[in-house]
């Protein structure tokens, strides 16, 4: 029985990881909607080698530096347990790999490649995993200081605060280093559209998004016997609030609908264990609106061409997830419990300064030694004619 519940976990963790691995090829289809067409080929390009390098960060150094575990032991030994440790990496390495996919669709249509896969090794080889491990394994003493403090540990199931607002703030501070797209805000103070290239592309992105984060919520149980029909349930209420939100705020806008679900999901992450469904509900639509708003805000008063709006969208409602967490996980909201807002709060603010910090370090780095965005005719050129010497369609090439 114990090897069979062995290998039943080991299969379930393993379908999680699959589900998370697809959920990039979202992230890929989602940018290359929203960018000019002459930016296709580098948002695909970029999830992929992002992936892989993000696997060779994690494998070598992020994963010790927030477990403690390395693999350089014999193969014999990395498959006891049916090779439940192994699995359980290649799970939280999809979360790690979601850090520099996320910073890719706020840094879309300018920036160098070389660099931002320098920046990708940095950021998942050594930011993410140092919060990681504070919040999912207890380094440093961070949750006996929380839990002394304000009675309860910082809860984030499935991480709305340690992947989704972290990925979200690094990407402010890469955004920020980068400036905006060239005519993206005018010396008049006007602003020159960018329209999605393809409706189409952006909603198979955030189709693949909303289908394998059920795998992303639910499977962050990690073992059979620990799933959960509640965080299912919990994250199909916030998915539908979040829509629904995004619907009335922007309008009938389908960039803004299509974001909807992923602003409800990334907000859900952290209590979608402790919620009753009418919380999640809530969680989910307060998050819908608060992309929207924020978009808007961010791209049209303060200037701020995040191209995706990952800021909003993983930063902002990843945080409002994690205390949100703290607000409808309690007892007297129909929660199960076992969380405090106080602590809720102090860990999400914890995440933002780590993000922040770590963001602005390799950011500001990259761009002092090596330069992080593109000439002034590379980027009118495009990243794919620039970077990888053929565009989506390839008129310009089979047409003489």
């Amino acid at each position: 029985m114990e090897t069979l519940k062995t290998g039943s976990d080991v299969l379930f963790i393993l379908l999680g990881a699959i589900m998370v691995l697809a959920m990039h090829a979202g992230f890929a289809f989602l940018e290359l909607g929203t960018v000019r067409k002459k930016n296709q080929v580098n948002a695909l390009v970029k999830i992929l080698t992002d992936f892989s390098v993000s696997t060779i960060a994690y494998f070598f150094i992020g994963y010790g530096i927030a477990y403690g575990v390395d693999f350089m032991s014999g193969a014999s030994q990395l498959a006891a347990k049916n090779g439940y440790d192994l699995v359980k990496f290649f799970f939280l390495l999809t979360f790690a790999a979601a850090i520099p996919a996320i910073v890719s669709g706020g840094i879309a249509e300018r920036a160098k490649f070389n660099p931002q896969l320098a920046a990708t090794f940095l950021l998942v080889g050594f930011v993410y995993p140092l919060f990681e491990g504070m919040v999912w394994n207890g380094n440093y003493g961070f949750q006996i200081l929380l839990e002394s403090s304000f009675g309860a540990k910082f809860h984030d199931f499935a991480g709305s605060v340690v992947v989704h607002a972290v990925g979200g703030w690094i990407g402010l501070a890469a955004v920020i280093m980068l400036g905006a797209r060239q005519g993206r805000y005018r010396k008049d103070g006007g602003i020159a559209a960018h329209p999605p290239s393809s409706i189409p592309f952006l909603a198979l992105g955030a189709w693949i998004l909303t289908v394998g984060w059920f795998g992303f919520n639910v499977m962050s149980a990690q073992t059979i016997d620990a799933v959960s029909g509640l965080v299912a349930v919990n994250s199909l209420m916030a998915m539908v609030g979040g829509t629904l939100a995004a619907l009335f705020a922007g309008r009938n806008d389908p960039g803004f609908i299509h974001n909807g679900p992923l602003a409800g999901l990334v907000a859900v992450c952290a209590g979608s264990d402790l919620m009753h469904p009418l919380g999640a509900l809530v969680t989910g639509a307060v998050a819908g609106v608060l992309f929207v708003w924020m978009f808007t805000i961010t791209q049209n008063k303060w200037k701020i061409d995040d191209v995706l709006g990952v800021w909003p969208l993983h930063g902002l409602c990843g945080a409002w997830g994690g205390i949100a967490a703290g607000i409808f996980g309690l007892q007297a909201l129909g929660g199960i419990g076992g969380v405090t807002f106080m602590a809720q709060l102090v860990g999400t603010l914890m995440g933002i300064v780590v993000a922040l910090v770590g963001g602005f370090v390799v950011y500001g780095a990259l761009k002092a030694t090596v330069g992080i965005r593109l000439d002034q005719e590379q980027e009118f050129q495009g990243a794919d004619l620039s970077i990888h010497k053929i565009s989506a369609t390839a008129e310009r090439e089979t047409n003489w």
